[in-house]
């Protein structure tokens, strides 16, 4: 019997001698490549045993894994062959319906175009953050039995684990009165679907995609004026409140996008007025952890209670592509935000809450936190010794003291857009903050990212900023 040929076979060995599973992916990426389409036929084990110096066995397991993961098949007495990829013929339609109607979206990805320096990213440099410990504990999560079912309330070993973390820090919290989250923003979105009333109050600037997500989901916003260089204005705060919002979202360490901290007495302040005007609290605290020294400040959740809802993740401090969060709620409020959670995700995946759980109980977050800080303080240091040498009069900037931003604020005089076309020329990249404000911006200016860039990239690009501010004025 006449045989085709087999196709030319190159394996990529790890180590001194090809293994089995050097052979299985040197086949898969040919054929995920395309370079063996549908119909190849492989060599024949005999071919792999003369040519690698093999065992038969080894050859063998490598096809018998080749089968088992449905990318070959063996014919009986003709050899091995890549399967080729079933494609059904398309139906004819039986009609047309129209495309619906989509909303523009209200802000551009987030994504810095290549060769740009990101002067106004809120994320940390990658450089500082633990991917190889966190690596560790992902190999040693997956030599554990994966469990068939998810838990929509979210990992129970990793509940207990941020319990027993906020528990050190004064919180009065239980495992069981916190929900894990695909990042602190499926913890605002369960938070917002929840509410009765759907009138919310944030700060004005605030995190642009919290307004954005809040107003998708039909809310009404009422502005609470920040100024990071004067502080909170209580009486005007409750001026605000007594429109009798259901809920006031709030940023008090390390504010998104100002930097700006309350103070002690702001603290007790907006707790007093919300009791006052019986508005309930969402307390988004992304930055504490970041306070040098391993110091941290009171939060609200601390000072008012259980009735404080509190928001927090580790997407940016440990690894922002793990995406997990968590918001710890009052008991009598847990069922219902399950449930809002259970009606956009069912439950979060098991393995990258596993590998977080892991990472905690193993104290690598705590030494992580101590090696980031000391980091950030240099670069914050760094940051402000630039901007006192190179910024024109009329610039002024917040000293937030921690987190991974500050605020750099304009002379009004500059044309903001005219701006950011300049540096985009001279490759700075910066975010215009205008969705950030309700009504009209009482800023003007932009964040500076001085955690994401090197003290050299920091320098060179506040260099071309103050350039180009001398130039556009």
């Amino acid at each position: 019997m006449t045989r085709s040929p087999y196709v030319g076979l190159h394996v990529v060995a790890e180590g001194r001698r090809a293994t089995a599973a050097d052979i299985v992916a040197s086949v898969q990426r040919e054929i995920s490549s395309g370079g063996f389409p549908g119909g190849s036929r492989l060599p024949p084990v005999r071919a792999l045993e003369k040519q690698y110096g093999l065992s038969k066995n080894t050859a063998q397991a490598a096809y018998d894994e080749l089968v088992a993961r449905g990318l070959v098949e063996a014919r009986e007495r003709e050899g091995v062959f890549v399967v080729a990829p079933p494609r059904l013929a398309a139906p004819t339609p039986i009609s047309r319906p129209p495309l619906p109607g989509i909303v523009t979206p209200p802000l551009k990805a987030d994504a810095v175009p290549k060769g740009m320096i990101p002067l106004s990213t809120v994320f940390i440099d990658p450089e500082l953050l633990p991917t190889e410990r966190i690596a560790e504990c992902a190999r040693s999560v997956l030599r554990e039995k994966m469990p068939s079912q998810y838990d929509a309330q979210g990992y129970p070993p990793l509940r207990a684990a941020i319990a027993k973390r906020l528990q050190t820090r004064g919180v009065d919290v239980e495992p069981d009165e916190i929900i894990i989250t695909t990042g602190s923003q499926q913890s605002l979105d369960i938070v917002a679907r929840s509410l009765a009333v759907r009138r919310i109050a944030v700060e004005s600037p605030v995190y642009a995609y919290a307004k954005l997500l809040f107003e998708s989901l039909g809310s009404e916003i009422v502005g609470l004026h920040l100024d990071p260089f004067a502080g909170i204005d209580l009486a005007e705060w409750d001026r605000a409140l007594s429109s009798k919002p259901s809920l006031a979202y709030l940023i008090p360490s390390f504010q998104n996008p100002t930097g700006y901290s309350y103070t002690s007495a702001e603290l007790r302040g907006v707790l007093e007025l919300c009791s006052k005007h019986q508005v309930a609290i969402l307390e988004d605290d992304w930055g504490s952890d970041m306070l040098s020294d391993g110091e941290y400040r009171p939060m609200l959740r601390m000072l008012g209670g259980k009735n404080v809802l509190y928001v927090n993740s580790f997407t940016k401090k440990l690894l922002p592509s793990l995406r997990v969060g968590f918001v710890a709620a009052a008991p009598s409020l847990v069922p219902t935000l399950v449930a809002m959670k259970r009606l956009s995700t069912l439950g979060n995946a098991w393995l990258t809450e596993a590998v977080v759980a892991e990472f905690l109980e193993r104290g690598y977050y705590d030494t992580h936190l101590a090696s980031l800080q000391r980091a950030l303080d240099a670069r914050y240091s760094a940051c402000l010794v630039a901007l006192d040498e190179l910024m024109p009069d009329g610039v002024r900037w917040t000293r937030s003291g921690g987190g991974p931003t500050l605020w750099l604020d304009l002379p009004r005089t500059l044309d903001l857009r005219a701006l950011e076309a300049h540096l985009e020329r001279r490759g700075i990249h910066v975010t215009n903050a205008s969705a950030a404000f309700h009504g009209a911006p009482h800023l003007h200016g932009y964040r500076i990212a001085y955690a994401y860039l090197t003290e050299q990239d920091m320098r060179r690009a506040l260099t071309i900023l103050a350039d180009a501010i001398r130039t556009v004025r």
